[in-house]
């Protein structure tokens, strides 16, 4: 049995829909003058587990249900959704969707599958995994936790873990299926040392199964969140104004992610609201910098067999040597500026609209060694970890918060410091880079992104990289 017929079967074991009916639907709506329609069908699951001090604190389970239906004339969209899988629900909100259109004449719709890549288990996270099992499994990682260091006084761990399974018919023939496993660990701790307390944090996750999750080095996990927090007791001020910055690999791609990203995203540039509109084959960054949104990585976080508009995820260069090269597009804003999807519609759920957005947005390894790199440094920061910030799209100017940063004195990392803060400007950033380690990473599988309005799984990363010059807000001047 394909994947397409599992999921078809699965959806509508108890339902008087099927995929001919959506077929049928889909040549129904396109008896009104439509450029576009399609159908999304969604069905899924996700469970959570808190454990604070050795105790369950809080547990969740939450099932999603329900069809969207698009249609789109020109720059016009028309939207409807229902929670429940049948005919009548469907029929109702086609008649709702086409209502920005006109009957005109039907028309036969040549439907054909998708053919994507497999990278992920098309399989149930936890299916047939007890609730004991895994509350055993944070019990004991609590107790190894607090073993690593006699300051831990307070230990907060999170398990989630989801089942999403898709469907998608459009007008344009393409119909596809996905089942997306996801699950994810994070660990707080506090640790206390003459009168003072610190946190730190960390985390990993992806898109496999319990098994998976079982066979890593989860200690190491927490062992990484106790020593960020036993550093930040002995952090000292952060020194502000211009300076040269190290960014470490991995993780600090969150800063690429919102500073850069999101200003390739097709919407934006079809608006004219984005710092890089208008500006394909021009030079937007250093000749060190090529970006890619790959979201056909093996079992990362933000990865996708097929986009939420059917479209199979590709590997899409954004940027190569400095020169801008495309941008990240859903079917949509593709149409209206005359270039092909690239896999890049996604959507929170079937009762969002798809939009651009990114997967697993990384920038390529440089020729250089990290510690070639610190030794160049005479005075400024190194950044591995950043708690978040804000960014402006049109401007590109954004401000983040480094949760983990060192001072850099005479090319070498010294004290750790805390209440560091990234002022800039991402397309300026970009070009103020002048060297770029060997070592890109994606980051341990924790991202989120926000748009609009819309959550939805990603993956960020880069190698160690060196901005000459970028304004530090601190407390020491």
């Amino acid at each position: 049995m394909s994947l397409i017929e599992s999921v078809e079967s699965n959806l509508f074991e108890s339902s008087d829909l099927s995929l001919p009916y959506l077929r049928r639907s889909i040549e129904k709506l396109h008896a009104y003058k439509l450029d576009f329609s399609d159908i999304y069908i969604q069905q899924g699951s996700m469970e959570y587990w808190q454990l604070e001090d050795g105790l369950v604190k809080d547990s969740s389970f939450n099932l999603v249900k329900g069809l969207g239906i698009r249609t789109i004339l020109g720059d016009k969209t028309g939207f409807a959704y229902a929670n429940a899988f049948e005919q009548q629900q469907l029929d109702n909100a086609l008649s709702a969707a086409a209502s920005i259109s006109r009957l005109g004449q039907s028309r036969k719709v040549n439907f054909c599958q998708a053919q994507p890549q497999d990278v992920y288990q098309h399989q149930l996270v936890m299916k047939d995994i007890g609730q004991s099992v895994k509350i055993n499994l944070l019990q004991e990682l609590d107790r190894k936790t607090r073993q690593l260091d006699e300051k831990v006084t307070q230990v907060i761990i999170g398990l989630s873990a989801a089942d999403e399974s898709i469907l998608v018919v459009a007008s344009d023939g393409i119909q596809a299926a996905d089942v997306r496993p996801m699950i994810r660990l994070n660990i707080t701790v506090v640790v206390e040392s003459n009168g003072k307390r610190e946190r730190g944090s960390a985390g990993l996750g992806g898109r496999y199964l319990w098994n998976d999750l079982i066979a890593m080095d989860l200690v190491q996990v927490a062992q990484q969140a106790v020593d960020q927090a036993v550093r930040n007791l002995d952090a000292i001020e952060a020194p502000a104004g211009s300076m040269p910055v190290v960014l470490g690999n991995g993780w600090s791609g969150v800063l690429l992610h919102e500073a850069v990203g999101h200003g390739l995203e097709g919407d934006f540039n079809r608006k004219g609201s984005s710092a890089y509109s208008d500006k394909i084959g021009q030079k937007v960054a250093s000749d060190l910098c090529t970006v890619i949104d790959d979201g056909t990585l093996q079992d990362m976080r933000g990865s996708i067999t097929v986009d939420d508009e059917g479209t199979p995820s590709q590997s899409n260069v954004l940027i190569e040597n400095g020169i801008l090269k495309g941008y990240m597009q859903d079917k949509h804003n593709a149409h209206l500026m005359g270039v092909k999807p690239t896999g890049n519609g996604r959507r929170e759920s079937y009762a969002h609209l798809p939009m651009p957005r990114m997967t697993n947005t990384f920038m390529l390894s440089g020729n250089s060694e990290k510690d070639e790199i610190i030794q160049s440094v005479d005075k400024g920061i190194y950044a591995p970890n950043f708690a978040g910030g804000q960014v402006d799209i049109t401007s590109g100017n954004f401000v983040f918060s480094a949760s983990e940063a060192y001072l850099i004195e005479n090319g070498k990392i010294t004290a750790p410091i805390k209440g560091a803060t990234l002022i800039g400007n991402g397309p300026r950033v970009l070009q103020r880079v002048s060297m770029v380690a060997n070592d890109s990473c994606l980051d341990p599988g924790i991202g989120v992104c926000g748009k609009a309005g819309q959550s939805v799984p990603v993956s960020v990363g880069q190698p160690t990289l060196k901005i000459d010059e970028i304004t530090v807000g601190g407390t020491q001047s």
